[in-house]
């Protein structure tokens, strides 16, 4: 729930104290003031903000003052009262078309406009996430006959259509196989055809792939491409691509 705070007394005796004194003055001495103070904030000279902001204050505070001086002229009696209220409605009413007018500008403006002092820091700032360029090392595909070095240790053996690798792990694949870099992901395709597959050693997951070949690796993440020419993309967009069919 909203609160509202009373303004602190050394912000409000001032303006207690110029009340007064309209309230003392003749009405046709302290209506000018206020009419010169209207004047002074229409003809939009170039007063810093405290400055129009205390021109504002003075009119609020001051009409009731110049209202109450009006009233004692008139003998004080219902009739002067009923032309301080009057005047009183018709001087605020008068003083809030001012204002509203004054600040035509910041009703129209949007709520995101940029100062022209952030512009330069806006120029100079980069635009989108930051860029990486990717560097895809080729596959270097080896014959299953031959005896491979695994990057994680030990040697990967080629038995009778399967892949032994040192920890046990046995993987039935073509006669072609790979290793990411690290070692995290093992490729293996047949010597004539089409058919791919990408193992995670990290996540014992493997992907068996049709109509892929292995373009290169970015580090350890493989990337696929569908034919010659075709732009090569991440497993991770034909992995999510096949299980939304």
């Amino acid at each position: 729930m909203a609160r509202w705070r009373l303004p602190e007394w050394h912000a409000v005796a001032p303006m207690l104290a110029w009340l007064a004194a309209l309230a003392l003055l003749p009405w046709w001495l302290g209506l000018p003031l206020l009419l010169a103070l209207a004047a002074a904030l229409l003809l939009q000279l170039h007063w810093p903000a405290e400055h129009a902001r205390l021109l504002r204050q003075a009119l609020r505070w001051g009409l009731p003052g110049v209202m109450v001086a009006l009233q004692r002229a008139l003998g004080g009696g219902a009739f002067g009262v009923g032309a301080a209220l009057l005047g009183a409605l018709a001087g605020y009413t008068l003083l809030a078309g001012m204002e509203a007018w004054l600040d035509r500008d910041l009703r129209r403006a949007p709520a995101g406009t940029t100062s022209d002092a952030e512009w330069p820091e806006l120029a100079r700032a980069p635009i989108g996430p930051p860029a990486r360029i990717i560097e895809l090392r080729p596959p270097e595909w080896h014959a299953a006959s031959a005896e491979l070095a695994d990057p994680r240790g030990g040697r990967l053996q080629w038995r009778e259509g399967s892949y032994l690798f040192a920890d046990g792990m046995q993987v039935e694949a073509g006669e072609q196989c790979d290793f990411s870099p690290g070692g995290r992901w093992f490729a293996a395709r047949p010597e004539h055809g089409r058919r791919l597959l990408l193992c995670d050693r990290d996540h014992h997951r493997c992907h068996r792939l049709r109509g892929w070949n292995l373009y290169g690796w970015d580090g350890e993440q493989p990337w696929l491409q569908r034919r010659e020419g075709d732009m090569p993309v991440p497993l991770e967009h034909v992995a999510g691509s096949r299980g939304r069919r």
